[in-house]
């Protein structure tokens, strides 16, 4: 017999719930327990934007666990949004060119000049000491990578001929990534996260990521979503400028262990002590995997965190022991 009650349904922001959800919250069995990680990006970070998101945790039954504030020197001196995009990142601040795996024959090919003879010319540069090389910021190097000739080597994997009035062109990875980077790092700013959890049973992984959270997009949100909150009423929460798809206003992750990859990055949550790390441990999953994993590698031929997006905790762990095999 079901240990879950039966309730009435309610309709509440786009999305329907149990009247007691509450009692059913405490009924659910911890291992099965959804548990995300979720931040309110700079350019968002106000009060009224803080108490919109602590509202609908509030209506929607999400328990918040933890909460805090990270500054923008903290995520800069920590690397922590380098880690967070690190498919993107690793190229632009984390690794040296050396360190990548080039495909020389594409480089030649798209550039007319081999990769030993760029290296030994002193003419690659991953994209945060390119700001240095060129003597620009973040969004000098934007306008720069705009307009210069680029090639895509992989998923995430860039590399492009800046050149700049008065130096010598260069070969940069990822330029891109700078200003990204710019706008969680600038003095000043700040992000406030949420480690957050709830019932799989009343609200599915896809349900929180597509009607609490809303699309990337925020136009293409569903009215009562965040993003879609965010946007309509963005003059209203402090908002200097109209949300987009970059500056949608708030993350979340993507799946229950990108949920767990995250709190290991932003809060280096220990694997073995946090909820979700244990049952994955418990299920056969070594932590050295799971550490392995938190960088999104190829498994299997696909994308690790793609293969797990949107399942609920015992779902992705029932997937995660598959690919482990």
């Amino acid at each position: 017999m079901s240990r879950y009650f039966l309730a009435p349904i309610v309709a509440v922001g786009g999305l329907s719930f149990k009247l007691n959800d509450r009692k059913q919250v405490a009924h659910c069995d911890k291992h099965v327990m959804n548990n995300a990680f979720v931040f309110i990006k700079p350019h968002a970070n106000t009060k009224n934007t803080q108490d919109l998101v602590a509202n609908k945790f509030k209506e929607t039954n999400i328990k918040v666990l933890k909460t805090g504030t990270l500054t923008g020197e903290q995520i800069d001196k920590d690397k922590l949004i380098d880690q967070h995009y690190y498919a993107i990142a690793s190229k632009a601040t984390l690794m040296k060119p050396l360190e990548m795996p080039v495909p020389v024959d594409k480089f030649k090919e798209a550039f007319g000049v081999s990769w030993e003879e760029a290296n030994s010319n002193n003419l690659v540069f991953n994209a945060l000491d390119a700001c240095n090389q060129l003597g620009v910021d973040a969004m000098g190097l934007d306008k720069l990578w705009a307009k210069a000739k680029k090639v895509k080597f992989g998923g995430g994997f860039y590399c492009g001929l800046v050149e700049a009035p008065g130096k010598k062109p260069i070969y940069v990875f990822n330029g891109f990534f700078m200003e990204m980077r710019s706008k969680f790092v600038t003095p000043g700013t700040s992000i406030t996260y949420y480690v957050v959890e709830f019932c799989p049973n009343n609200l599915s992984w896809s349900d929180f990521r597509g009607k609490v959270l809303g699309p990337t997009d925020p136009k293409e949100a569903p009215v009562g979503s965040l993003r879609a909150s965010v946007l309509s009423d963005w003059q209203k929460l402090g908002l200097k400028d109209v949300p987009n798809v970059g500056d949608n206003g708030i993350h979340a992750s993507a799946s229950p262990f990108e949920g767990l990859a995250e709190r290991m990055n932003w809060l280096h949550s220990d694997i073995a002590t946090d909820s979700f790390g244990k049952e994955l441990i418990a299920a056969g999953i070594t932590a050295d995997t799971i550490k392995k994993w938190s960088i999104d590698p190829q498994v299997k031929g696909k994308s690790l965190f793609d293969q797990l997006e949107d399942l609920d905790a015992s779902a992705c762990i029932k997937k995660a022991v598959e690919l482990s095999k």
